[in-house]
């Protein structure tokens, strides 16, 4: 049988132009993630013909992992660890749900950052997706992915990347809620040679950005850039992070309602005015589960449903079970007197968000699970820099809690914990097999 091996990659030449300066440093990343998903494949392919009572030789396999998968005790600790399997349930049921109501998915990778993971999104499909950052527009873009999304109000200090980027990428769409933007980006635009999309942000109750649905500004500026020689009006886009804030299931999909029906009605009447309006992008994850139908929405973009977290679970978004990412700690203290045991998961490997304060004050920084992923009922009371603190009232759990005792910690908000971490451990069938990349930078 023909087996596709792991890519070797030997010393980089010292003096070859393709590896020096951004570009080259890009290139050498990109090899480095081919390696990892062929060491995947190849892992796979091994451990199914292993399921199926046929031989395999892994000598032959070269990865971070000495060759072998690693059980989780194995494993340095703390570390990010994303289960394969519910990171593929997540995506498809997201695809299939938008689908069924009617619009069209471009996930948003700010969550994971990941290249793997966001092939698991589009089911192979490189086409639409939504970035919060340059730097990810332009690892994407190079990675295949063919219609890209800045969803984060463009500046003048960034228009001469957005432009370099808009050169490399099939499609770059920018966002914009200032009328002072057009003219200076469209000026821009000139000098390079170059037509950008730009779409209107819409404030749809969340507060944050966007420009208000009502009073004529949005008229306004959908004309500016539409009249502008190197602009496309392309459309418009809202963000409902107001549904976080939701007390109930039915506060939740009147929130959802809202962002829908603003955007279809504004979108109807800029087309009666004669403005071509081509997209009206909607999109949070609590939002595109409660909703209940997408009609006059082109396309929807959740981002953290691929890990979902205790904040989600706590909303209603999803069940506790269907959240794919965790922190693997080690307990490095614990202390009868006071029922308290400390792990080696602190603020660095967490971040200090709180989570669904609002819904549940005892939330703390993260639910402890054992490494079967059974919740032990404790939670982390406090972190510092890198010690998580947690009190246990169970006097068989206390117990069972051993210095040196490895505990898997269900996070509040998945976005900002992977941010804390370099790669994901990704586990099959209780093993780690290989690691995926994360991207930073703006």
């Amino acid at each position: 049988m023909s087996v596709e091996r792991p890519v070797r990659l030997s010393p980089l030449p010292g003096k070859n132009p393709r590896f020096q300066g951004a570009r080259g440093r890009l290139f050498r990343e990109l090899l480095f993630v081919e390696n990892q998903r062929r060491q995947c494949r190849f892992r796979a392919m091994h451990l199914d013909r292993r399921r199926n009572g046929r031989d395999c030789n892994l000598k032959s396999v070269t990865s971070a992992f000495e060759k072998r998968a690693m059980n989780l005790h194995e494993v340095k600790t703390p570390c990010l660890v994303l289960d394969h399997e519910k990171v593929k349930n997540n995506a498809r049921k997201m695809r299939e749900r938008v689908g069924s109501l009617g619009s069209k998915l471009r996930p948003h990778v700010k969550t994971h950052k990941c290249v793997e993971i966001a092939d698991l999104q589009v089911a192979g499909q490189k086409e639409g997706i939504a970035v919060s950052t340059l730097e990810e527009g332009r690892v994407f873009s190079a990675a295949g992915f063919t219609d890209v999304l800045y969803a984060v109000p463009i500046e003048p200090g960034k228009f001469s990347a957005a432009i370099e980027l808009a050169r490399k990428c099939d499609r770059l769409r920018l966002i914009t809620d200032d009328i002072s933007v057009p003219p200076i980006l469209n000026s821009m635009a000139c000098q390079a040679g170059v037509k950008l999309d730009l779409l209107i942000e819409v404030d749809s109750g969340y507060g944050r950005t966007g420009v208000a649905p009502t009073g004529g500004a949005v008229n306004e500026l959908a004309r500016a850039i539409a009249n502008s020689s190197n602009l496309r009006f392309n459309g418009l886009l809202t963000h409902a992070g107001h549904a976080y804030h939701a007390r109930s299931r039915q506060a939740l999909l009147s929130i959802a309602r809202e962002e829908r029906d603003v955007m279809v009605e504004l979108g109807n009447g800029l087309r009666s005015a004669g403005v071509e309006v081509q997209l009206i992008s909607i999109g949070s994850t609590p939002t595109i589960n409660a909703v209940d139908h997408l009609n006059g929405i082109d396309e929807a973009r959740p981002g953290n449903y691929i890990f979902y977290d205790v904040f989600q679970a706590s909303l209603g978004a999803c069940s506790f079970d269907d959240c794919a990412i965790t922190v693997l700690a080690a307990i490095v203290s614990r202390d009868r007197t006071r029922r308290q045991i400390v792990c080696d998961a602190g603020a660095i490997a967490l971040s200090k968000d709180r989570g669904p304060v609002e819904l549940d004050r005892a939330c703390g920084y993260g639910r402890l699970l054992d490494l079967e992923g059974i919740d032990l009922g404790v939670r982390l009371d406090s972190v510092s820099q890198e010690h998580g603190l947690a009190t246990v009232a169970d006097e068989a759990t206390f117990a069972r809690l051993k210095v040196g005792m490895r505990v898997r910690i269900l996070v509040n908000h998945s976005c900002l914990s992977a941010a804390q971490h370099d790669f994901y451990h990704v586990l099959e069938n209780g093993e780690i097999v290989c690691q995926w990349k994360r991207y930073r930078g703006w």
